[in-house]
């Protein structure tokens, strides 16, 4: 039976069971729960310049295949960051936005972007969608994160495609048993240094609790939501998420959950991080705090994150991007990547021209972070 493209408008409108039954529960982002959550809420959704246009392949009546897409008019949100190419198209004359976007909204986590039924033919999927994409008639398509295979798949069958590289520190458990084993693998220094910020952390009055799955309750989020704010309102921003998201994914995926709180000296919480975690794999997401306290964010957003890990039989933490401070932490760093075509073919060399400059320089920088892990030997 031959592949039927549709475009989607709204994640309310596919099926929760056929959508989450493609997506499985080892990546919690791409399940229907999370993504109807930012529908729903009004954080993605045409006034934030989001579109829903999701791409999902069909059988008959059958729902074999999807890949969120949105319609983006600006580059918010993403963290992969394509102002500088938006603006030199401008100045010569062209429209950059609105662009095609593959990805998952304000969540830069790698991850599976195209979801298929066992029985579905990848390539056969891939080459279905890379018409489809290119016959919409827009200046672009751009696939944030994807796993590696997805990837080296969609420039097998798409050889326009651009690939662009990035760097992320992430946590992975070497057999180290408990947090214990973990700083006895890392050089005396480091062992020290990290024992040092959790007790100042402890001199300060502070207590840690986690809070999983179920144990997570509604006065929890409130708590954690203002906290959240606090944190963007420090730097003259507003969270990209409200309330009512978090209400959503405490009724819908509860257990999926994890929340770190940081108690005062009368067990009053003060701080709090919020991780999303699927079957191998913790993800650190949201942060906040009421107070300002020495080495309490590398608590919160790191030892406890690992701690959790050793606990749960999760192999691999991700606490969100960015930070080179991570390393000496025991975050390793490993590349991201991303897809990108565009339609006009000299914009395109250019940009090749630009990437190829920029994957050099960033392969570099992660062989020299590589060097800086604080173990005594090479992870």
């Amino acid at each position: 039976m031959s592949l039927d493209i549709r475009d989607i408008g709204a994640m309310a409108d596919i099926d929760a069971q056929q959508w989450n039954a493609l997506a499985g529960s080892d990546y919690p982002f791409v399940r229907h729960e999370f993504l109807n959550a930012l529908e729903v809420t009004g954080a993605v959704c045409a006034d934030t310049g989001w579109t829903p246009h999701h791409l999902t392949i069909w059988q008959g009546d059958r729902l074999v295949g999807a890949m969120p897409r949105y319609l983006k008019d600006h580059s918010w949100g993403e963290y992969v960051f394509d102002w500088q190419w938006a603006d030199a198209w401008e100045r010569a004359g062209g429209e950059y936005y609105p662009k095609q976007l593959s990805a998952i909204p304000f969540t830069p986590a790698t991850g599976p972007r195209l979801l298929l039924a066992d029985d579905i033919d990848s390539d056969d999927a891939l080459t279905a969608m890379a018409e489809h994409l290119e016959s919409a008639g827009l200046l672009s398509w751009h696939l944030l994160f994807p796993e590696a295979g997805l990837a080296h798949q969609w420039r097998q069958r798409w050889p326009e495609l651009l690939e662009r590289s990035g760097m992320q520190y992430h946590w992975f458990d070497r057999d180290y048993g408990d947090f214990e084993g973990f700083l006895g693998a890392m050089t005396s220094k480091r062992r020290k240094e990290v024992r040092r910020e959790r007790r100042r952390v402890a001199e300060q009055g502070l207590s840690m609790r986690r809070l999983v799955g179920r144990e997570v309750d509604r006065t929890a989020i409130e708590h954690f939501y203002r906290c959240y704010q606090i944190t963007y309102m420090e730097h003259g921003q507003r969270g990209y998420l409200d309330i009512d998201f978090f209400y959503r994914l405490l009724q819908d995926m509860p257990d999926a959950l994890v929340l770190i709180q940081a108690l005062d000296e009368t067990s009053r919480p003060v701080a709090a991080a919020l991780c999303l975690r699927g079957s191998t794999t913790l993800y650190g997401r949201y942060w906040g705090s009421e107070v300002e306290a020495s080495c309490l964010h590398f608590e919160a957003c790191y030892y406890q994150g690992i701690e959790h890990c050793l606990a749960a039989g999760l192999s691999r933490f991700d606490p969100g991007t960015q930070g080179e401070h991570k390393i000496a932490r025991g975050f390793e760093p490993i590349a991201t990547r991303s897809l990108h075509w565009l339609a006009h073919d000299g914009f395109r060399d250019a940009v090749a021209e630009f990437l190829g400059r920029e994957d050099t320089a960033m392969a570099q920088m992660r062989l020299e972070a590589a060097t800086m892990l604080p173990f005594r030997r090479e992870p």
